[in-house]
């Protein structure tokens, strides 16, 4: 497998982390995350956390909310370099807005990846706010 194929594995696997958070697990984010101090989270609602403990709470806090929907991603382009790797690519779906409907997402990503002992783990993923948020 490339590189470039582990990475879109890598990313797969984050995507649907980020599905299964939606409908209240969020154990699938615990493994394809870093545990490291230096990650970064800035989301569709605007937020910005920074290292593991953080953003574990974050990721626990959004599943409890069982929000629905689904998330994927599209026209992604994938760079590695060395044992880093960067993802861009349009996040596209459905989630429950804060008046209880389903607001169509449609949103930019960045994701990093950083291979730790041999598996790629995401290091910051950073979106566009949503507009139902704000």
């Amino acid at each position: 497998m490339t590189d470039h194929d582990e990475i879109a594995a890598a990313a797969d696997g984050f995507y649907a982390a980020l599905n299964a958070m939606f409908e209240g697990d969020a154990d699938p984010m615990l493994t394809v995350w870093s545990h490291a101090d230096d990650i970064t989270y800035m989301g569709p609602d605007g937020g910005y956390q920074h290292g593991w403990p953080a953003i574990r709470a974050e990721w626990e806090m959004q599943a409890a909310k069982k929000l629905g929907g689904r998330v994927e991603p599209a026209d992604m382009r994938i760079t590695v370099i060395g044992d880093l790797a960067v993802t861009h690519n349009y996040e596209k779906g459905e989630n429950i807005n804060t008046g209880d409907a389903p607001g169509t997402v449609s949103i930019r990503a960045t994701n990093v990846f950083r291979k730790e002992n041999g598996a790629w783990k995401m290091i910051g993923h950073h979106t566009d706010m949503l507009p139902f948020l704000r």
